[in-house]
């Protein structure tokens, strides 16, 4: 059965997109059967790996709103192995449509079993909220990973996240573990970066990922030729960094 794993913060410009990008794409380059379920309205991460969501007229939307077979959604990448179920700008009217919809946080979960077995690895990119979508997100998954920005106030807003996750182990997803934070966007230059970095270890001690994603600029030019880091430029520091994570997750189980 694949592991899912809901890569979420309630904060924007953390790297949520970027790393269920990156690592869903290095996965798949080391044989890992990987789907992305991009449930941002943004739909960043279609665009991310070449694909033009707003041209697309079954996305995660009419799946969570509509109960389109959820297999209908699936999309092939031209990554090998790597699939998503893309999202745009129709699902952020899904947090009002689901509002008053019974079992609601389960959605998710409901059509996630039938295709997890078709997969080692499933990423949910959520969007920078605790609304009803990143609650299906967390109610579905197994772990979560925290992508978590090393600047000012990295953590401020970060305890309510930790308590939607202890909420959800409480009532809804009892198994649900935190797999990890990601520290993004690191400058060993800065004085600042190598203290939040300390601060973050300090408060969740084995939690944290060895990999340390760095600032680079290939990094944030990938998208735009919708290509992940592993295909814009390999030897870039972040394309580095990103694949020794991917290993880092599969040596999690």
């Amino acid at each position: 059965m694949g592991r899912v794993i809901s890569i979420s913060n309630q904060k924007g410009g953390v790297g949520k997109t970027t790393t269920t990008v990156n690592l869903a794409a290095f996965l798949a380059m080391k044989g890992k059967h990987v789907l992305i379920i991009d449930i941002d309205p943004q739909g960043n991460a279609g665009f991310g790996i070449g694909l033009n969501a707003e041209e697309i007229n079954t996305t995660i939307y009419e799946v969570l709103i509509s109960e389109v077979p959820i297999e209908r959604a699936i999309f092939k990448t031209d990554i090998e192995n790597l699939d998503i179920i893309p999202s745009n700008i129709h699902l952020s009217g899904a947090q009002v449509e689901l509002l008053n919809r019974e079992g609601n946080e389960f959605i998710l979960k409901r059509f996630l079993k039938k295709i997890r077995d078709s997969y080692h690895y499933i990423l949910i990119d959520c969007p920078p909220s605790l609304g009803i979508l990143t609650l299906n997100s967390l109610v579905a998954a197994d772990s979560v990973m925290i992508p978590l920005q090393c600047e000012y106030y990295a953590l401020e807003g970060l305890s309510q996240l930790l308590k939607i996750i202890a909420m959800v182990q409480e009532g809804l997803n009892r198994s649900l573990k935190i797999e990890g934070v990601v520290l993004t966007m690191y400058d060993s230059r800065t004085n600042l970066a190598n203290q939040v970095v300390n601060d973050v270890k300090e408060y969740f001690k084995d939690k944290v990922f060895d990999s340390i994603i760095p600032r680079n600029v290939k990094l944030s030019e990938a998208p735009s030729f919708g290509k992940p880091i592993s295909l814009y430029d390999r030897h870039s520091p972040g394309s580095i960094t990103y694949e020794k994570l991917a290993d880092e997750v599969i040596r999690n189980g």
